[in-house]
Parts: C-alpha cells; structure tokens; sequence
C-alpha cells in the first residue's frame, strides 16, 4: 500500500515540472501543467512506475476560449502504485487546439488520443496514426462533443 511519505517523495519529483500540484486524496494527484513541459513530465511519471494512461479527456469551454487535456495515469507494474492514479491537466487556447502526444511514452494513449481528435478537435502533435477511430468515413461535420455542435434535425418536426 502506498504511504503518505512515498506520496509526498513523488510530488516533490514532479514539481518543479508542473504549475500545481495537490492531492485530491491519499490516492489521488492532480497535477497541472503547462503542454511544453508535458513531454518531459510524462517521462518523470513513467521512470518512477507509472506505466499507462487511463483515460484521455478533452473538454470544451467556449465561453472561456479554451479547452482543457486531461490524462489519468497509473501503474500495473508497481504494486506500492497500482492504487494511485495521476490526473495531468492543462489548458489549450481553443482557436489552435494543440497539444503534444504522449503515444511514443505510454503506446496506451494512442487509441484515447484519436478519440479526443476525433470528438473533440484537439490535435496531438507526433501522433503516429492521428486518424478517424469512431465517426463513419464520410463524416464532415465539426467535432461533435463540442459545446458548439447542432444537432441537425431529421425527419418530422412536432
């Protein structure tokens, strides 16, 4: 089980690559980046044992111009981690919604990040195969998990 201390020992690691770092709770770190330094962030967290990502999250807040990334990565491998989960997050201007690809440190973004592409319109940069994953080939529309998006209306009105 993972103590307090090997909590605070990580944080400390990871600090001086992040903007914020809190705890959520004993088993929960949150941890605010900015994307230049999310290369070298990633690299740090997979050294120290956490092996995977989780989950890839892209969020739209058009009233705020931005988006937010958010990953959750945790380990397999190392039994004192395997409970503790990194949330990583930053925030992209949403006019150029760029972000760097994590695929060549954790393979198990690869998938996530094509859906956040795909659904959301947030391009990861390096991506080896940033390509469609969900929508049909013929899909033209915007990312359709954008708060902007319009349903179009089909069939009979009531």
């Amino acid at each position: 089980m993972t103590t307090k201390r090997s909590i605070e020992e990580l944080i400390k690691e990871i600090q001086p690559l992040s903007l914020q770092t809190s705890v959520e709770d004993e088993k929960r770190i949150i941890v605010e980046y900015d994307s230049e330094r999310i290369l070298e962030l990633a690299a740090k967290l997979k050294s120290m044992g956490f092996d995977h990502v989780k989950s890839v999250t892209g969020t739209d807040y058009p009233q705020k111009d931005v988006m937010t990334v958010t990953y959750h990565s945790s380990s397999y491998g190392n039994p004192e981690l395997v409970e503790v989960i990194v949330t990583l997050k930053t925030s992209i201007e949403r006019s150029h919604p760029k972000h760097p690809s994590l695929v060549n440190i954790w393979p198990s973004a690869e998938y996530l990040e094509r859906e956040t592409y795909e659904l959301v319109g947030i391009s990861f940069e390096g991506h080896p195969r940033l390509s469609r994953l969900l929508l049909p080939p013929d899909y033209e529309g915007p990312p359709p998990l954008r708060r902007d998006f319009e349903i179009p209306v089909e069939g009979i009105e009531a």
